[in-house]
């Protein structure tokens, strides 16, 4: 087994390949492990920011991008290396993962009663091509209550999550009204997209 590489329990797939998975994300290790798809996680060192100007519609796909070429592991035949990243923009502004409570609670209810749009960029990586794609999901929110949005930041302390939340989780249950896109982009992971950019890929 490769340095570094953490095994995860294989699934049934129509892939005849390896899946590299560079993230440390366990929903996105979920959500691969629920579509059947085996993987392995590898780490990858990588300052998560950009420099110059980038189009927000652009911000998570081009650090996706980054993430794949800062690998440095072996690739051999057959595999297929894996990163995303996903961002939070509300009113044409990047929300990243929260530092700390109070830009946590600032970043809700800046979310509150309004419609912002989750990106998550992915990139897959062989020994000799790279692929990148974006998908996008309009998330609206209802009114949020200062009690509630308190409650979930203290309770669930969204710290990894982009925009400072979850949607799979508490804050999503009782605060979305709707979305329009794909559910899962949301969580981290556009798997129908992906399910298709990987076979396609393969094929």
């Amino acid at each position: 087994m490769t340095e570094g590489v953490k095994e995860q329990e294989a699934g049934v797939t129509w892939l005849q390949c390896r899946l590299l998975l560079g993230s440390k994300s366990p929903r996105r290790r979920e959500l691969l492990s629920r579509l059947g798809l085996p993987c392995s996680v590898v780490e990858i060192d990588v300052e998560e920011s950009l420099s110059g100007s980038v189009a927000v519609d652009k911000v998570a796909e081009t650090l996706s991008l980054k993430k794949a070429e800062a690998y440095r592991g072996p690739l051999v035949p057959g595999d297929i290396l894996v990163t995303a990243d996903t961002v939070v923009v509300h009113g044409g502004a990047v929300l990243g993962k929260p530092h700390d409570r109070q830009q946590a609670l600032e970043m809700l209810r800046s979310l509150s009663d309004e419609v912002h749009q989750v990106y998550t960029g992915v990139t897959l990586r062989t020994m000799d091509r790279m692929r990148s794609f974006t998908e996008r999901t309009d998330v609206v929110f209802g009114e949020l209550s200062e009690d509630e949005v308190r409650y979930y930041v203290d309770c669930y302390q969204p710290y990894d999550k982009a925009g400072a939340y979850g949607i799979q989780e508490w804050i999503g249950m009782i605060g979305v009204k709707r979305i329009e896109g794909c559910f899962y982009n949301v969580m981290g992971l556009p798997v129908s997209r992906l399910y298709k950019e990987l076979k396609g890929l393969v094929d």
